[in-house]
């Protein structure tokens, strides 16, 4: 592999170049290169490897015409324009579970130093001052540490929880109670697990559901005791609500990790609110963390040059490369179709069932699009081709795909079929061509509907002026429709309305049309 270029323009571990040098690959060691510096780079490198710090940009990866593999040593990829590097056909990999032991000791270190003053002890201490007295900490014993996101990083915060025997209470909408069966974790609700928590730690995504999980409202809701600690994202906790929380005594303590906007400012009212401590961004921030997700990204790499393996492959769905251009129009709707039943469906969802028919033989990398797209909002991780079904299974979601060469109406038909505990909700999909792809069925009702941008789901009455009542209350609220939609059937007393629209709905616009007597169920969805 003597003609294999590598470039790296983030500091990696000496034993990650080695790997490379050992295979005979040419290593580019440019890390913390500028942005002209890495222009003049890109040119003819097979390979280029980044922390968080590079940003891989379109025009690089359109400069870069040898590119053939993008490598994330770690499990944020923010920084790579993953669309660009996908219609270049360039594969992306990270390291989806390198930095998981990481941030669960981070967050416990800052459940300690929270707990037993340790920040404002040795503040005291080099100042001249002895606060022994005032400094009077607490145990974790027999508290009730609430956990808030129980993925991977929630779990092992749990563990080693548990070892400090405090007893565990847990939330996650995408996770049912049936996937702990351990007596000591109970699954509560949301409201619950604020109120009775003694600490409450946060292991979410940031998204449209997650951001301001906690503002006031919450905070009002805790013990006056509570401390909170948020090793995740910046964002889920409202910064000032939080402050004006810890200075009216509204909860005792807050340990923060990352914040809405990093590095954090000055000028940010938690450097001066009480009871806090801060670190800047320091979950993933071990040795032992950066040169795990070095060596395994490097080995990734390497063994895609020697026999095309994709381990770890965050934009390519399948393992035989051969396939791909073949079936990524199939991918694509899959994953949307996915996306669309994560906004219709009741969480926690119990079963996936994939049905594929005609020219869409490839069921499962199919059925494994699909879950792509149904869990990616839901999760930390980075979903991928590789963890989908695994990552399902923690959330005790069974998946099935079959193929069926019965007879249909189509050149091809992807059927996605999703249960949850009151609820079965189906959607049919077909290729047409490559850049003609379409839902054509929901429920049962038949459908032409191009599956993007942001649309309104209802299921109303079938009868008349449901049309003009929501689309005057729209027109009110001066949101332009694009598209209107209608599927009706004559043996139904019911209808579905698919409306696009062009900016988002707010809720209580989304409550307005809900009030209507003709709405029987309304969902906002955004492709």
């Amino acid at each position: 592999m003597s003609n294999i270029k590598i470039l790296i323009t983030d500091p990696i571990s000496e034993k990650g170049i080695e790997l490379f040098n050992n295979e005979g690959m040419e290593v580019l060691y440019k890390p913390e290169s500028s942005h002209d510096e890495i222009n003049n780079l890109v040119h003819d490198i097979d390979a280029w490897i980044v922390r968080s710090g590079t940003k891989i940009r379109k025009e690089n990866i359109e400069d870069a015409k040898k590119l053939q593999i993008i490598g994330r040593a770690g499990v944020g990829i923010d920084n790579i324009d993953i669309e660009s590097a996908t219609q270049n056909g360039i594969i992306v990999m990270n390291v989806p579970d390198g930095n998981t032991i990481s941030a669960a000791e981070h967050t416990m270190s800052m459940m300690f130093a929270l707990s037993r003053n340790i920040v404002s002890g040795h503040t005291s201490l080099i100042n001249g001052q002895w606060k022994r007295s005032q400094l009077v900490g607490n145990e974790l014993q027999n508290k009730k540490m609430g956990v808030v996101g129980l993925g991977k990083i929630g779990r092992e915060v749990i563990k080693r929880c548990l070892s400090f025997e405090m007893k565990i209470i847990g939330y996650d909408p995408y996770v049912s109670a049936d996937s702990f069966s351990d007596d000591k974790i109970t699954v509560v609700d949301f409201e619950t697990l604020v109120q009775e928590s003694d600490y409450i730690t946060l292991h979410l995504p940031i998204n449209d559901s997650t951001r301001n999980l906690f503002t006031t409202k919450q905070f009002k809701m805790m013990k006056s005791s509570a401390k909170i600690i948020n090793v995740a994202r910046g964002g889920i906790i409202n910064e000032k609500d939080l402050c004006e929380a810890l200075d009216n005594n509204l909860i005792s303590g807050a340990a923060i990790d990352v914040f809405e906007k990093e590095p954090l400012d000055n000028s940010s009212p938690l450097v001066k609110c009480k009871n806090i401590l801060l670190t800047p961004h320091l979950g993933a921030s071990t040795f032992e963390a950066k040169e795990g997700v070095t060596l395994s990204i490097c080995n990734q790499v390497i063994k895609y040059f020697q026999d095309n393996q994709l381990n770890n492959a965050i934009n390519i769905p399948i393992s035989d490369i051969s396939l791909i251009n073949k079936l990524k129009s199939y991918y694509k709707l899959s994953e949307l179709m996915g996306l669309i039943q994560s906004q219709l469906a009741e969480w926690p969802i119990s079963s996936v069932k994939v049905f594929c028919y005609g020219s869409a033989e490839d069921s499962k990398s199919i059925g494994l699009a699909v879950l792509k797209g149904l869990l990616s909002n839901i999760t930390d991780n980075r979903i991928n081709f590789i963890n989908a079904s695994t990552i399902a299974k923690e959330r005790s979601i069974s998946f099935s795909h079959v193929y069926s060469n019965d007879d249909i109406p189509y050149l091809n038909v992807i059927e996605v079929q999703v249960k949850s505990e009151n609820q079965t909700i189906t959607l049919s999909g077909s290729v047409f061509s490559e850049n003609h792809i379409r839902i054509i069925n929901i429920m049962g009702f038949d459908v032409d509907l191009k599956p993007e941008g942001k649309m309104l789901f209802i299921k109303n009455g079938d009868v008349p002026g449901v049309i003009g009542k929501i689309g005057t209350i729209l027109g009110q609220k001066n949101i332009n429709i694009s598209g209107y939609l209608l599927s009706k059937m004559d043996n139904k007393n019911y209808a579905y309305s698919i409306i696009k629209i062009d900016s988002k709905v707010d809720e209580l616009t989304i409550k307005e049309i809900n009030n209507l007597s003709e709405i029987q169920e309304i969902k906002q969805l955004h492709l």
